[in-house]
C-alpha cells in the first residue's frame, strides 16, 4: 500500500508540481484555440492562474511545517481566485475554492475526504458560470470528479486514486470534440481541459516524492549574450512611463514576424523601446507602467532570463542613466486624496495608446492595459478600481475572455459596488461609455450601457496563425481574416482587400455611424484610403477614423 494520507506539506509540493507542469506545457495549451486568431491564451492563462495558487502554498508551507491540508488548501485558493486571468483561470479558481472549501476543517485527508474535496470543486465551478456548456473544462474536471467518487469506494492509495482520475479525465477529453462541434470542425480537443489535466499530471509526479519542490523560474540560456550595444541606443528624455524593464526571451532562431509583432505589443505599453534579436534570444528595453504585461507577452514566445526592472521615479540605479522626477507620483497622489468621491466611476479594458486616449477623453477613470492574448487578472481589476474614488464603479471587460475575471473581482469588492458591464470589444466599451448621462443612478445607467450594447456590431480584420478550417473557409498560416461579432467571414491575402469586404458584410441599409480604428501596424495613409472608401461606399453613414494603437489586429471597426 502507498501513500494514504495527504498533509499540507505534500498537497503544496503537489499544487507547486502541477503549476510547474502546466507552465513547462502552456505553449501546446495555447497553440489549441479554435480559432486561428492571435489571442490563443488558455495556456497562458492557467498557467499564471495556478502559479499564483502555488506561490502562495509554498510560502505558507514554508511557514509552517506542520502546515494542516485546510491551510494549503485555503490559501492557493486564494491565490488563484486573486490571480485569476481569462475564462479558463476563473474557472480553474472556482475549481481551487470548492476544492478548499471541501477540505475545510481537516488537518490531513484519505481518499474519501479528496473525492468529495473534488466534486466540490466541480460544482462551485459550474454555478460560477451563468450558461455551463459541456465540451469544455468543466467536462473533463466533472469526469475527474465522478471517477473520484467512484475510485474511493475501490482503493486507499492515493496515487492509483490520482492516476484513476486522470484516465477518466484523458478519456473525457478525447470525447470533447463531439460535445462541441466547433472543437472538431477545429480538430482539437478542449483547450482548458487540457490544462487541467496537465496539472493533475505534475501532482502526480510529485505524489510520494519527499524532494523539495518549488515554483519554477525562468532559467538563463547557456549561450553568449550578444552584444546588443550596437545595435539600439535610448536617449535620456523626461519620463513618461515609470519602469525601466530589461530581460531576454529564449527562444531558437526567432522569426523577424515574431519579433515584430513583439515590438509592435511593447509600443502599445510603453516607450524607448529596444526589441532586437540574434539566432537564440531577443533582448527586450522598455519603459512601461506596467512591467508584468511585457513579461507576460514575452513568455508567448519563451522563457526569460536577465530580467531586470528598475523603478525609475524612485531614481534606482540604471544600467541606463535617466534622472527621474517624483512629481508625476506626488500629483497623483495628491489628486487621489483631495479630490471628492463621486457617486459613480469606470473602469476599462483597453489596448494601444489611442484607443486608451479614447476611453480616458470619454471620462473613464482607470485604463487597464490587456485584452487579446494578455488578459488582466482578477486583482489587476480589483487594483484599477481601487483607485477610483466612487461608491459605484462599471467595469467595461471590452474581451469576452475578461468578463468572467471582471465578475469575480465585482464578488470579492467590499467598499464599493461593481457592475460588470458584459462588453465583448472595445467598440461595445465606448458606446457603453457613450450613452451615460450625469445624474444617472447606477442601475439605470446600468441598464441603459446593456441596451448600448446591443446596438454595435463589431469588424475585426486580423492573421491567421496556423492552417485550419472553419465551415466552408480553408485558412492557411498568414492570411487576412476579417471577423463579426467573433465570427470569421472573410479569409483573404490582403489587408485592405479584405477589410472592404467585411465592411460589405458588416454595413446595412439600417447603419448610421462607421468608428474606424487602425493598429499599429497600419500607416495613416492606408487608414485614411480605407476611410475614403466606406465614405464613397456609404455616403448616408457618419464615418470616423481613429488612431487605435492596437497589436495585431490591423482595424477595429465599429458599425452602429
Amino acid at each position: 500500500m502507498g501513500i494514504t494520507i495527504l498533509d499540507g506539506q505534500l498537497l503544496s509540493r503537489m499544487v507547486i508540481a502541477g503549476a510547474n507542469e502546466l507552465t513547462q506545457n502552456k505553449q501546446l495549451v495555447d497553440a489549441m484555440n479554435v480559432f486561428p486568431v492571435p489571442d490563443g491564451d488558455t495556456g497562458t492563462n492557467m498557467s499564471l492562474t495556478v502559479l499564483a495558487a502555488a506561490k502562495e502554498a509554498e510560502k505558507n508551507a514554508a511557514l509552517k511545517a506542520d502546515a494542516r491540508i485546510e491551510d494549503i488548501a485555503k490559501v492557493a485558493a486564494s491565490g488563484a481566485l486573486r490571480g485569476a486571468r481569462g475564462n479558463s483561470g476563473v474557472i480553474t479558481s472556482q475549481l481551487f475554492r470548492g476544492f478548499s472549501k471541501g477540505l475545510e476543517g481537516l488537518a490531513e485527508a484519505g481518499v474519501k475526504e479528496l473525492a468529495e474535496a473534488v466534486q466540490q470543486g466541480v460544482k462551485t465551478a459550474y454555478k460560477a458560470v451563468m450558461k455551463p456548456k459541456e465540451g469544455t473544462i468543466l467536462t473533463v474536471a466533472r469526469g475527474c470528479a465522478e471517477a473520484a467518487a467512484r475510485l474511493a469506494e475501490e482503493t486507499e492509495d492515493i496515487a492509483e486514486f490520482l492516476k484513476g482520475i486522470l484516465e477518466e479525465g484523458h478519456e473525457m477529453l478525447r470525447k470533447t470534440p463531439d460535445m462541441l462541434p466547433v472543437l472538431k470542425q477545429a480538430g482539437v480537443v478542449d483547450a482548458g481541459g487540457r490544462g487541467l489535466l496537465y496539472v493533475l499530471e505534475g501532482a502526480l509526479k510529485q505524489l510520494g516524492s519527499d524532494v523539495p519542490v518549488y515554483v519554477a523560474e525562468p532559467q538563463k540560456t547557456e549561450a553568449e549574450t550578444p552584444d546588443f550595444a550596437s545595435l539600439a541606443s535610448v536617449e535620456n528624455t523626461s519620463i513618461t512611463f515609470g519602469y525601466c524593464t530589461e530581460f531576454f526571451v529564449n527562444v531558437s532562431r526567432p522569426e523577424e514576424r515574431t519579433v515584430n509583432q513583439l515590438k509592435s505589443y511593447l509600443g502599445s505599453i510603453g516607450d524607448s523601446i529596444v526589441c532586437v534579436s540574434d539566432e537564440e534570444i531577443i533582448k527586450i528595453h522598455v519603459h512601461t507602467d506596467h512591467p508584468g504585461l511585457a513579461i507576460e507577452k514575452a513568455l508567448e514566445i519563451g522563457s526569460l532570463s536577465g530580467l531586470k526592472i528598475d523603478n525609475m521615479r524612485e531614481q534606482h540605479t540604471n544600467k541606463i542613466n535617466f534622472s527621474a522626477p517624483a512629481e508625476p507620483v506626488a500629483a497623483a497622489e495628491e489628486k487621489k486624496e483631495t479630490s471628492e468621491r463621486k457617486d459613480i466611476g469606470f473602469v476599462s479594458i483597453s489596448t494601444g495608446d489611442g484607443l486608451t486616449a479614447i476611453f480616458k477623453n470619454l471620462g473613464v477613470d482607470e485604463v487597464i492595459e490587456g485584452g487579446q492574448t494578455m488578459n488582466p487578472s482578477t486583482e489587476d481589476i480589483l487594483n484599477a478600481v481601487e483607485k477610483v474614488n466612487a461608491d459605484n464603479v462599471f467595469i467595461l471587460p471590452n474581451n469576452k475572455n475578461i468578463i468572467l475575471a471582471a465578475e469575480q473581482a465585482a464578488a470579492l469588492s467590499e467598499d464599493k459596488k461593481l457592475f460588470v458591464i458584459p462588453t465583448k470589444s472595445v467598440p461595445e466599451g465606448i458606446s457603453a461609455v457613450f450613452c451615460c448621462e450625469e445624474g444617472s443612478a447606477p442601475e439605470e445607467l446600468e441598464k441603459a450601457m446593456n441596451e448600448a450594447v446591443q446596438a454595435v456590431d463589431t469588424a475585426q480584420v486580423t492573421f491567421a496563425v496556423r492552417d485550419t478550417s472553419i465551415g466552408d473557409k480553408e485558412i492557411h498560416e498568414g492570411n487576412i481574416l476579417g471577423m463579426l461579432n467573433d465570427k470569421i467571414e472573410v479569409v483573404a491575402e490582403d489587408i485592405a482587400a479584405g477589410t472592404k469586404e467585411l465592411l460589405q458584410k458588416a454595413v446595412t441599409e439600417d447603419s448610421e455611424i462607421i468608428s474606424i480604428y487602425y493598429g499599429a501596424d497600419v500607416t495613416k495613409e492606408d487608414a485614411e484610403e480605407i476611410a475614403a472608401f466606406v465614405e464613397e461606399q456609404y455616403p448616408d453613414c457618419d464615418v470616423e477614423l481613429q488612431d487605435g494603437g492596437q497589436p495585431l489586429y490591423y482595424y477595429i471597426i465599429s458599425v452602429e
